[in-house]
């Protein structure tokens, strides 16, 4: 007597929500790799409509910096201690630090790089542009190199993304990824309207300094998952 044939088994879909992921943050960041190519030909080419809308935005402000000498003193301590590039950066470097004491190798020396990535691209597109600064007979606060984009708004943008970024992959979620986001949020923000209320950057400056960041931390996402996804069996 013949024994039923065994049942056919299914194998599982393949998981397609990495992929998707990988998919999203890709579109993500040729998106904004558009935008801030638009704009950084606007700011060369000097677009009359852009710069007067830079000049227009700079000359409210500074009026009221002026005006308000308590106001103005709150944002220079927010930019100079709590936004600034190097306490940015000293966030990164302790999550690389948490990273790395995990034994989580590849995502340390992947973070950090990007960090490391994001400040070059920033000097090297100040360089390149070589936009000068506003410039006023009452200045409330001053500013070395060049304009475009802002280091204080591409700094916080690449750190406060990258550092979501590792949070979520860590499992976050509920109110603790909620805080995270409106704290992330808050402090992009901030990072650049505080530079145009002190006068030191145009409102170009600060929008191609989000772009800039927002893009490389996308870029930076979807390439990891793509070198994590082929190192698997």
């Amino acid at each position: 007597m013949l024994s039923p044939s065994p049942p056919m088994v299914t194998p599982p879909p393949p998981d397609r929500a990495p992929r998707a992921g990988l998919t999203g943050a890709g579109a993500t960041a040729a998106l904004l790799a558009v935008l801030s190519a638009v704009l950084t030909v606007l700011v060369v080419a000097e677009w009359g409509p852009l710069f007067s809308f830079d000049r227009w935005v700079a000359a409210e402000l500074h009026r009221r910096a002026v005006a308000e000498p308590g106001v103005t003193w709150v944002n220079r301590v927010l930019t100079d201690w709590f936004w600034d590039p190097w306490t940015m950066r000293l966030l990164t470097a302790v999550a690389v630090i948490a990273l790395w004491l995990r034994h989580e190798r590849l995502l340390a020396l992947w973070t950090a790089g990007t960090a490391a990535l994001g400040a070059a691209v920033s000097q090297g597109a100040k360089a390149a542009v070589g936009r000068e600064r506003p410039r006023w007979p009452d200045p409330v606060d001053s500013a070395h190199f060049a304009a475009f984009p802002s280091g204080h708004a591409m700094t916080a943008a690449v750190t406060c993304g990258l550092l979501l970024w590792l949070i979520r992959r860590h499992g976050a979620g509920g109110w603790p990824w909620r805080t995270a986001v409106v704290v992330a949020a808050v402090s992009v923000a901030g990072a650049g309207l505080t530079r145009l209320w002190l006068g030191v950057h145009w409102s170009a400056d600060v929008i191609g300094g989000w772009l800039f960041g927002g893009c490389l931390v996308a870029f930076s996402v979807a390439v990891y998952g793509r070198v994590t996804l082929s190192r698997k069996p």
